[in-house]
C-alpha cells in the first residue's frame, strides 16, 4: 500500500499543476495544515532535479506566507477569542509573563522550529498571540525555512537517484521515522506551551 501510494505522489510530482500543489502545502502547513511539503518537495525534485531550487523557492516563499497567516490567526483570535478567557480565568498576568520570554527568545523559537519537524504552524500563531515584533519574525521565518527547504533540495540535488533508490528500498522505515517525528513534534508542543 505504502508503495503505491509512494508511486501516485511521484507520479503526481511529474505533473505542470503540481508546482501550485507544493506551495498550497506549503503555505497551508505553516498556519494549519498538519502535513509538511516535505511529502511533496521530496518526490517532485526526485522526478525533475534540475528544478530543485526553483522548487525550495516555492516552498519558502509559500511557506513564508502561510507563516504570516499564522502569525494573523494568532493575533487576530487572541485579541477576539483567548484574551477573554484569560481574563475569565484570572490568567493574564501569567500569559504577559510567557508572552515575555516568548518574544525574548522569539527569533531564535522560530529559527529552531522552521527547521526542525516541530510544528511550525504552532509557533506562527504563538508569536501572533504573543505580539512578537512581525519584521522579526519574518526575517526569522525566511532564513529558517529556506534552510530547510534548501537543504533538503539541494541534497536530492547532489545525491538525486541513490538518495531515490535508498527512499525507495526504506521508504516503509521511512515513513515510520517521519511519522514519530511528526507526533513527537505535537507532542513537543504540548510539553513547551
Amino acid at each position: 500500500m505504502l508503495r503505491r501510494l509512494y508511486d501516485y505522489v511521484m507520479s503526481l510530482a511529474a505533473r505542470p499543476g503540481a508546482t501550485w500543489g507544493l506551495a498550497a502545502v506549503s503555505f497551508a502547513e505553516s498556519s494549519f495544515f498538519p502535513i509538511p511539503p516535505d511529502v511533496m518537495l521530496i518526490p517532485m525534485v526526485l522526478a525533475k532535479r534540475t528544478r530543485a531550487w526553483f522548487y525550495a523557492t516555492v516552498c519558502t516563499i509559500s511557506s513564508i506566507l502561510g507563516g504570516a497567516a499564522g502569525y494573523l490567526i494568532g493575533w487576530v483570535f487572541f485579541a477576539s477569542l483567548g484574551q477573554g478567557i484569560l481574563n475569565f480565568y484570572g490568567l493574564e498576568a501569567q500569559f504577559d509573563s510567557f508572552a515575555g520570554r516568548y518574544n525574548e527568545y522569539g527569533a531564535w523559537i522560530v529559527l529552531f522550529a522552521g527547521v526542525t519537524p516541530f510544528p511550525f504552524k504552532v509557533i506562527t500563531i504563538a508569536s501572533g498571540a504573543t505580539g512578537l515584533n512581525v519584521w522579526i519574525f519574518m526575517l526569522a521565518s525566511l532564513i529558517a525555512r529556506g534552510a530547510r527547504f534548501f537543504l533538503v533540495a539541494g541534497l536530492l540535488y547532489l545525491f538525486g537517484e541513490p538518495i531515490r533508490t535508498f527512499i525507495e528500498k526504506w521508504l516503509a522505515w521511512l515513513t515510520t521515522a517521519f511519522l514519530i517525528l511528526l507526533v513527537g513534534g505535537f507532542f513537543a508542543v504540548k510539553y513547551l506551551f
